[in-house]
């Protein structure tokens, strides 16, 4: 069967820096369009980053867009995002996806677009 694990998850201060990684099994990682969603307590979940099946296309939410950076490497099955000067409001479970779905001019944003989803990895930032 499908599985999606997250890790890299942890506390950590107000401008510091965390890599999140996500590894999948049970499906063929490169047909897959990855992204990564969050949700703070309280919140609806909410996209972050999204990335085509060849890595070669990546989108950003305004929050995050010039301190995250994702990237899939396909040999190994992984997706990851880079996350630098990180900020209080950047506490949330963080959940990796994967969508089946193929458009020709854009990514899938929106989580009813994605087919599988990991357990999330909790990152708290501290002031």
């Amino acid at each position: 069967q499908v599985q999606v694990v997250e890790s890299g998850g942890g506390l950590v201060q107000a401008g510091g820096s965390l890599r999140l990684s996500c590894t999948t099994s049970g499906l063929t990682f490169d047909g897959y369009a990855m992204a990564w969603f969050r949700q703070a307590q309280g919140k609806e979940r909410e996209g972050v980053s999204y990335i085509s099946r060849s890595g070669g296309f990546r989108s950003y939410a305004d929050s995050v867009k010039g301190r995250f950076t994702i990237s899939r490497d396909n040999a190994k099955n992984t997706l990851y995002l880079q996350m630098n000067s990180l900020k209080p409001e950047d506490t949330a479970m963080y959940y990796c996806a994967a969508s089946a779905r193929v458009y020709t001019t854009y990514l899938p944003r929106f989580p009813h677009e994605y087919n599988y989803w990991g357990q999330g990895t909790q990152v708290t930032v501290s002031s």
